[in-house]
């Protein structure tokens, strides 16, 4: 029987090997000897911001075996170098889309032709996430000019470079780092790897193909802002990213890149892989942070409003999206003017984007910030190469499933993040989904709102109700038995949400004009306003779709020919 994945404590800075066993052979953690400082069942939790509690030094974490809080049993498979069929995340029952390649997942998709490469240079080597492979490309030579620098200097290239982040918000990561307070030590760097939006799966291709060039951007953000330790949270179902990312590890900390005096200067850092158990809301980092203490993942009050201030264990903390950091070694090879060269003054450098739906090609792209449009991602040759079966495109999500919907006349907006929001949406984590003629516009809005409705940690009423209400309006209106008051209550439920008029898009041939993004919210973070962002789309943009489903008598429901929810 194969061993179980927890294997007791280790020494400081060591990691397990990748677990051996017969190929495809399915293994469930649990049981075993607790790793150390993991309180056992029904044991109180420890004061969370004390400063106290951190984990060993170079521990492998995974969720307890008998958790809810941390979710079900995690299960790791064996995969092969290179491995293929490379399956998109997506709600509940949310479209799938499964990417096949020779030797990475759909390569055509990576294909820049003229366009630089920065993050996914080495995705078309099989071999890229291996050690040794990884230095022959010229890895951990950015590392090795930040130390040569000082600190500051790091600092600085970083913020004159003005790195976007790619997690959603779009702060610049050069700035989140300078509002850490002086003298206040330890500090932690946490990499958010819980990938879990609707259509976005660029991220985990950056962890399971490039793993090394992950660590050396994390390593060069700690070196940078002073940071003693290193978290990479990655989300629980990615079994083949937690495996190429352990393996990078054992691989960087035998060769002196990771753990005490890196490359023979004073520089220290450990690094933590830590694996969640599939909740969508700890990619809000409070969450993140809950979650990492051992508590259920929700996301704390504000203010402070920022980790670098108050974040885990009470220490100042940046938290970093997995794309953001990844951009950290180009930069200190060729410099931040190098960087700004790409791309627009506002959004400079380039930026991966996940593209599923009816397309011809869907994949990751690395496209130029600013410069790009939506029409050249989708209908460009080099990239999605238009509508499958030349439909003709009805609508399409810009930004993963919480952002608000686009209309084919926003389609010469560029990939850029203040046009996108003035248009009345937002690029968010990167992934666009698109939607041709055929679609169901509410079945689809469902969809989205099953997920996000699911997704609810349930610490704010208006979203652990809200978004269940709303949830259950759709189903039975998509069943063909709502009312005309259904749609009046959506709109109510959507207000008790979000207060005031909710971001849409311009509709020329209604006279429809846009309402630029963001929006107000009742909640704490933004789980409850994703599950009314679809819903709102919809109803905003495709009336007439809605109109058709209201049951207006007594008489049979109007459902859509041959379809029943299984919502």
């Amino acid at each position: 029987m194969p061993g179980r994945l927890h294997r007791g404590p280790l020494p400081p800075g060591e990691l397990p090997p990748p677990l051996q066993g017969h190929p495809r052979r399915l293994r469930r953690s649990g049981g075993g000897t607790p790793a150390p400082g993991r309180r056992g069942r029904g044991a109180r939790s420890p004061e969370p911001r004390d400063g106290r509690g951190a984990p060993p030094r170079g521990a492998l974490r995974g969720p307890p075996a008998h958790s809810r809080r941390a979710g079900r049993r995690t299960l790791v498979t064996d995969h092969q170098p290179g491995a293929t069929g490379v399956d998109a995340p997506s709600g509940r029952r949310g479209t799938e889309v499964t990417l096949r390649g020779t030797t990475v997942p759909h390569a055509a998709g990576f294909v820049a032709g003229d366009r630089p490469r920065i993050v996914t240079a080495h995705f078309d080597d099989p071999e890229a996430h291996r050690l040794s492979r990884y230095e022959e490309l010229g890895g951990y030579q950015g590392l090795r000019k930040a130390l040569d620098s000082t600190p500051a200097e790091v600092h600085s290239v970083i913020r004159d470079a003005t790195v976007l982040g790619r997690g959603g918000a779009g702060f610049p990561a050069g700035v989140k780092w300078g509002f850490c307070p002086e003298g206040v030590w330890p500090r932690y760097l946490v990499v958010n790897g819980d990938e879990s939006e609707p259509g976005t799966y660029k991220d985990r291709l950056l962890m399971e193909l490039d793993p090394h060039q992950l660590i050396e951007g994390a390593l060069i953000a700690c070196y940078a802002v002073g940071l003693t330790q290193c978290f990479l949270y990655v989300r629980g179902e990615m079994a083949l990213a937690q495996e190429r990312i352990a393996t990078a590890l054992n691989e960087a900390y035998a060769a002196g890149y990771v753990g005490r005096n890196i490359m023979g200067t004073d520089f220290s850092v450990d690094v933590v892989l830590h694996w969640g158990a599939g909740a969508y809301v700890v990619g809000e980092e409070t969450a993140l942070i809950e979650s990492l203490e051992g508590k259920r993942g929700m996301p704390r009050l504000k203010p402070p409003y920022f980790p670098a201030a108050i974040g885990l264990y009470g220490q100042p903390t940046i938290v970093n999206n997995v794309e953001t950091l990844s951009n950290m070694p180009w930069i200190m090879n060729h410099g931040a003017e190098a960087y700004r060269a790409i791309g627009t003054e506002s959004s400079p450098g380039t930026r991966m984007v996940a593209v599923s739906g009816h397309v011809k090609r869907p994949g990751v792209y690395e496209i130029v910030n600013g410069s790009t449009t939506f029409r050249d991602l989708i209908y460009g040759e080099d990239m999605c190469g238009g509508i499958r079966e030349d439909r003709e495109l009805k609508a399409f999500v810009p930004g993963g499933g919480s952002a608000p919907w686009f209309l084919p006349e926003q389609l010469d907006i560029p990939f850029e993040g203040r046009q996108a929001s003035a248009a009345g949406s937002m690029l968010g984590s990167g992934a666009v989904i698109v939607m041709d003629e055929t679609t169901d516009i509410p079945r689809a809005a469902l969809s989205l709102t099953h997920f996000y409705a699911h997704e609810s940690c349930g610490k704010c009423t208006p979203c652990r109700e809200g978004g269940t209400w709303l949830e259950r309006i759709m189903t039975r209106i998509v069943d063909g038995y709502g009312t005309e008051r259904d749609l009046q209550l959506l709109t109510e439920v959507g207000q008790s949400i979000c207060p005031g008029a909710f971001p849409h898009a311009a509709d020329s041939s209604r006279g429809l004009e846009a309402v630029p993004f963001p929006y107000r919210m009742n909640t704490i973070c933004f789980v409850g306003p994703s599950a009314y962002a679809p819903v709102n789309s919809a109803l905003t943009l495709f009336p007439e779709e809605f109109e058709a489903r209201v049951r207006r008598d007594e008489g049979v429901p109007v459902a859509a020919p041959g379809r029943e929810s299984r919502v």
